[in-house]
């Protein structure tokens, strides 16, 4: 799967594009082209080897014999680099000790199907073609497509929607067909993370493990991948949720991802607000100051969750902790009153009544939401009275309101130590099962001095709920299990039931490791930094949470975005929490808290950003981190 949004091209490994599943190009989610299959000499190439270059470029390698009496070598071989932009150079090598004849056809075909259809298995018939330039175009009543060729072909068959050429190849010679497909009117695709302003920093990772270095390369590539711009104003970027499903703007995970990825410059983080912010609604009523998102399925214990009320309360977070990493105070000043309208949301929302519920006004009181809006209302005083605007203080007091009620009401005890409630009914019930939402309760989030918000646990609890997420029920060996597997309603491929969720599992590992709690966060991290290996460091946002065995491998979801926005932030967040970066940029430090353990050997993170300014950390085999590269001025805290 190949992508640069709007562009997208999903392939088999054989390289062929046949029009069945989702094969095919695609732009803004319409199928420009189905299928793609050349015969070289009358035959098909055979597949030999098929590989990323790219997170928008992939190539495949097949051999041709075009004699049945010159042996058992090849002797024509032929490469397909093919783009997400919409382009693919056909290459054929000659290894032949004479000149070869070699007549090439290029069948072509599309339905331009929406994705929808396509991934319903509705897509439609194949269009009838019409000459065109060079090369062919279909038209129908949802638009047209068109793809021309250089060189222009010998022959071109509407009817069969037939590309030809005749080549003559000296020995150990070489020729090339390049194709380009688009609709009509249409340029090629650019990556927005392509371009020379791209919000990502081209951070570095070296170390003990060279699998370090392949991750981070590999989430950076992904991510600038899914950047789009706002149509409306495109200075503003931020990120798809991911391909092939959900290529457009999901408000909570957007923001999710952004918030992880601060340590790649705060650039994406304001385009990302601005974006929402626009969004924000306004006006009377219980919306008011709520950034809308679509419900989401919660598993089988609870019902949908509204990513709005998630989104609102990131907002805020994302705000509060982009300032500590040096967003500049006009873009903090800028963006100040939407997070004040998202804080009152918050506050109106609850009213007299100490939780949050979700979906409002009557939905249960989830684990995980009140983990958001603790946070949301200790770092959204903290943003407010760094800004000398009011409401700090009324924040604090609910904050802790909440906090002494939490610890009251939400624990469940058991001959094991005990456990939190995944959430309360709206009778009072407690939902009991143990799923990986509640690591949210770990993400405290970064306040002032480097120093992490309080959470909603207290020591005793939060060492029993560490130990838990690192128990065999939870930790699969290849990362964190949406629900425990002694869970009623455990499934392995349950995408809120049993399966790993990239994004949680890094949320999990960072919240163990700020706590203490290094054996646990150790665990998770290599268990997924192995699925990132056997998933060619391109990490999906879920994979089945299979136990893992010796020789066994980490079990693809066939619903799961690859690349997906969230988990290339986690990929990100993974190996930046090895080192602890905690940094106070309108104080001028950066405080160090390093896993001292050192579960990867030493590490050596170069190109990140503080304050707009590059800074590199190295963690030696003890634990041990040090500044190599900082602002002037920035000073190492304590």
């Amino acid at each position: 799967m190949c992508v640069a949004l709007p562009g997208l091209v999903i392939s088999t490994e054989q390289g062929q594009l046949t029009g069945r599943g989702l094969e095919g190009f695609y732009r803004a989610g319409r199928r420009v082209l189905s299928r793609c299959q050349v015969r070289v000499a009358g035959r098909e190439p055979v597949a030999v080897q098929s590989r990323m270059t790219t997170a928008d470029s992939a190539r495949f390698l097949g051999t041709v014999r075009t004699s049945a009496h010159t042996g058992p070598d090849p002797d024509v071989v032929v490469e397909r680099v093919r783009h997400a932009d919409g382009t693919e150079r056909i290459t054929l090598y000659s290894a032949a000790p004479r000149p070869l004849r070699l007549p090439v056809e290029v069948a072509l075909g599309t339905d331009l199907a929406d994705l929808g259809a396509v991934a319903s298995g509705a897509p439609g018939p194949e269009l009838p073609a019409s000459v065109h330039d060079s090369g062919l175009r279909w038209s129908s009543p949802v638009g047209n497509s068109s793809i021309t060729a250089d060189p222009q072909p010998v022959d071109a068959l509407a009817s069969a929607g037939l590309l030809r050429w005749e080549f003559v190849l000296p020995p150990g010679g070489s020729t090339s067909v390049e194709l380009r497909v688009r609709p009509d009117g249409t340029g090629p695709v650019r990556a927005v993370g392509r371009a020379a302003t791209s919000p990502l920093a081209p951070a570095r990772a070296a170390g003990d493990d060279p699998r370090v270095r392949e991750l981070l390369r590999t989430s950076i590539e992904d991510l600038q991948a899914l950047l789009l711009r706002d149509p409306a104003h495109p200075t503003d970027t931020h990120l798809a949720a991911g391909a092939p499903w959900r290529c457009g703007l999901a408000p909570a995970e957007a923001l999710a991802a952004a918030r992880m990825l601060l340590p790649l410059g705060t650039r994406l983080a304001a385009g990302t607000l601005r974006t929402l912010a626009r969004t924000q609604l306004r006006g009377p009523g219980q919306q008011s100051g709520m950034i809308p998102g679509p419900r989401r399925d919660a598993g089988t214990h609870l019902p949908p969750s509204c990513t709005g009320t998630e989104a609102t309360l990131a907002f805020p977070v994302l705000l509060a902790e982009a300032r500590r990493w040096g967003l500049p105070d006009p873009d903090t000043e800028e963006l100040l009153p939407t997070a004040e309208r998202c804080l009152a949301w918050l506050r109106t929302t609850v009213g007299d009544a100490t939780y949050l519920r979700d979906p409002q006004p009557v939905g249960p009181v989830r684990c995980e939401t009140q983990a958001h809006a603790h946070r949301a209302a200790l770092l959204g005083a903290d943003l407010l009275d760094a800004c000398g605007r009011p409401g700090g203080a009324g924040l604090r007091q609910w904050a802790l309101e909440l906090r002494t009620a939490f610890r009251e009401e939400f624990w469940i005890d058991d001959l094991g130590g005990g456990r939190p409630a995944a959430a309360r009914a709206p009778d009072g019930r407690l939902v009991p099962h143990l799923g990986a939402a509640a690591v949210h309760l770990l993400d405290t989030g970064l306040l002032g001095g480097g120093e992490q918000a309080s959470g909603l646990l207290d020591r005793v609890r939060t060492e029993q709920l560490a130990r838990l997420l690192g128990g065999p029920a939870m930790d699969s060996g290849w990362g964190l299990r949406g629900l425990g597997t002694k869970e009623t309603g455990y499934n392995p491929f349950g995408h809120r039931g049993g399966a790993v969720r990239t994004h949680e599992t890094a949320v999990a590992v960072a919240g163990l490791a700020a706590a203490g709690y290094e054996k646990e966060a150790a665990s998770l991290l290599r268990g997924t930094l192995a699925a990132a290996e056997s998933f060619g460091h391109r990490l999906p946002e879920m994979y089945a949470g299979e136990q893992r065995t010796d020789g066994s491998a980490p079990v693809p979801h066939p619903a799961a975005c690859r690349p997906a926005a969230t988990a290339a932030a986690a990929g990100v967040l993974l190996l930046t929490t090895l080192a602890g970066i905690c940094p106070d940029a309108p104080a001028g430090t950066v405080t160090l808290r390093p896993v001292r353990s050192a579960p990867l050997g030493e590490i050596i993170l170069t190109g990140l950003r503080i304050a707009g300014a590059p800074f590199s950390v190295r963690v030696g085999r003890l634990g041990l981190a040090m500044v190599e590269e900082a602002a002037d001025g920035l000073q190492l805290g304590v």
